[in-house]
């Protein structure tokens, strides 16, 4: 599914979220000019060390970690 497709808003997060639910999640298509939103997942996860795990090779990101990481960017940037 295309990332910037738009879905019926999702009101409960799995656990462990894949890259289009985290695109999602982020409000990334409200926020990034980038016409693959894939590169700005991939921006955050190599400069701003966005948390996640791989199964079977494949990243998934932890709901919890993210909203630590979401909580720590902010409390950074509101210094």
């Amino acid at each position: 599914m295309d990332a910037k497709t738009h879905r019926q808003p999702v009101t409960t997060w799995p656990e462990l979220m894949i890259e289009s639910e985290l695109i999602e999640y982020l409000r990334i298509p409200a926020v990034s000019k980038s016409k693959d939103l894939r590169n700005a997942i991939e921006n955050l996860k190599r400069m701003h060390g966005l948390p996640r795990i791989h199964l079977c090779g494949q990243p998934l990101y932890p709901l919890e970690a993210v909203r630590a990481w979401v909580r720590e960017k902010l409390a950074k940037e509101a210094v």
